[in-house]
């Protein structure tokens, strides 16, 4: 990684002696706050030595720390060393409770300059580490759920309570929201997790079939029938059988669903012994159930039967950040299978991935995001490589109206600060830079729940 500083200092001597202290550093130099500024963001460097006074107020310091303020509000984790004279100790106390790293005192010295700066230096890249290595756990404790919204990780909790209890549950949402994977997270975090985990997909097996693959059947049951079978309810006994797109499956086939969920006992297709059989039941489907069952497509006594917890899995454009998160977790992960090396999101990527409605959910997100890894060039993953449209022209209206905007951004931060800090008002609001009664003023403005 090129380490960069820019020194930001108005005397043309100091700057050329303090540049020759550095060796392997990409080094820049501003001489006033609006230069600095200015390089400060088309550079972005991990450590800027700071001379507080800056013209028009080189004797003084309002200007130095006007910079220093500014270079903070843009980003917070830089590091940012104050140059101050032998009598201004004040001013240097002060920087640092305004949140600079450190501070040096002049005059320059080649090699304890070089080592403020360099340990600096460390301790960016420590916490840069750090940080990843947070983002790269998920939110979640349930394997192979990639969530960070308030909409998922709600559902996850609900997960957490219910799955060691044996409830019928009803899985809710768009094709390819991860209702399966969910399902997965119920039995794996259940008590039948060390038994089979069965599942069948009800709109995929033609409806003459379909009966036999979850009941099984009986040796000369039907033409074809040359031996007993056992069916997808008998072969998931003692663990978990899952049905998808339950919605579809033929009504006189729900009938016989509904008996075994209300006996718990089979009959294989052409047998007339009654087989017990203990399980847990998962279903899911992306039809409105409620419209099916007003049609008369679906049995309502089956729906309470199937429905004892519902949980309804949001489509990925209605979960508040998820979809980078779940972006950047694929993009490592098909790199690493692959053998792509270490591969990031451009800047228009990340952008579109986060405007993108992503009809498909998360399923197409995995082969726009498989096929971009395979197709792009370089170390940076473009828009164009995930085949996604301009997201200038996806923005709308309301990302340019300044007060949402701002409200959307204030939410988001006080909710990862609640849920950082453990829901400790104290410790939030110091995560916020705010005092306790302003975080409850906020919570209560924005009806956010503070436990």
């Amino acid at each position: 990684m090129i380490k960069k500083l820019l020194i930001v200092e108005d005397d043309p001597g100091l700057q050329s002696q303090m540049k020759w202290c550095f060796e392997d550093v990409e080094v820049h130099v501003a001489d006033d706050r609006e230069s600095a500024l200015s390089l400060f963001r088309r550079v972005e460097p991990s450590v800027v030595t700071l001379d507080l006074g800056l013209p028009p107020d080189p004797g003084g310091s309002s200007e130095g720390f006007r910079t220093l303020e500014d270079i903070l509000r843009l980003s917070p984790s830089t590091k940012v060393i104050v140059v101050t004279g032998r009598e201004e100790k004040e001013n240097a106390v002060k920087a640092i409770g305004m949140g600079a790293s450190d501070f040096y005192q002049k005059p320059v010295d080649a090699d304890i300059l070089s080592f403020v700066v360099n340990r600096a230096f460390r301790l960016a890249e420590l916490e840069k580490e750090n940080q990843e290595l947070v983002e790269s756990q998920p939110a979640t404790k349930l394997k192979g759920v990639i969530a960070s919204s308030p909409e998922m990780l709600e559902i996850c909790k609900t997960i957490e309570k219910i799955a060691p209890v044996d409830l019928t549950t009803l899985i809710l949402g768009e094709t390819g929201t991860g209702k399966e994977l969910l399902a997965r997270a119920i039995h794996d975090n259940s008590l039948r997790k060390n038994k089979a985990f069965s599942a069948i997909n009800c709109a995929a097996i033609p409806e003459n079939l379909l009966e036999s693959e979850l009941f099984g059947h009986e040796k000369g049951a039907f033409t074809g029938a040359t031996a007993q079978k056992k069916g997808k309810i008998e072969l998931a006994d003692g663990g978990t059988l899952f049905l998808d797109e339950i919605g579809d499956m033929p009504l006189p086939l729900q009938a016989k669903m509904l008996r075994f969920l209300q006996e718990r006992v089979i009959e294989r297709v052409g047998g007339v012994k009654e087989v017990p059989v203990d399980i847990r039941v998962v279903c899911a489907t992306h039809r409105q159930v409620r419209d099916l069952i007003d049609e008369g497509a679906f049995r309502e006594d089956l729906y309470y039967r199937i429905s004892e917890i519902t949980l309804q899995v949001p489509p990925l454009r209605e979960r508040h950040g998820d979809a980078i998160v779940i972006a950047k977790a694929m993009l490592k992960t098909f790199a690493k299978q692959l053998d792509r090396g270490s591969l990031a999101f451009s800047d228009d990527a990340v952008k579109c991935i986060q405007t993108y409605p992503w009809p498909g959910n998360v399923r197409e997100m995995i082969n726009k995001v498989k096929r971009a890894t395979i197709m792009s060039e370089g170390k940076k993953v473009t828009a164009q490589d995930l085949e996604l449209p301009n997201c200038d022209d996806e923005i709308g209206e309301d990302l340019f109206n300044l007060r949402q905007v701002r409200e959307e951004a204030e939410k988001k931060a006080i909710r990862q600060a609640l849920e950082s800090s453990e829901y400790n008002m104290s410790r939030a609001a110091k995560l916020l830079g705010v005092t306790r009664p302003t975080l409850y003023s906020l919570t209560d403005k924005y009806n956010m729940t503070v436990q």
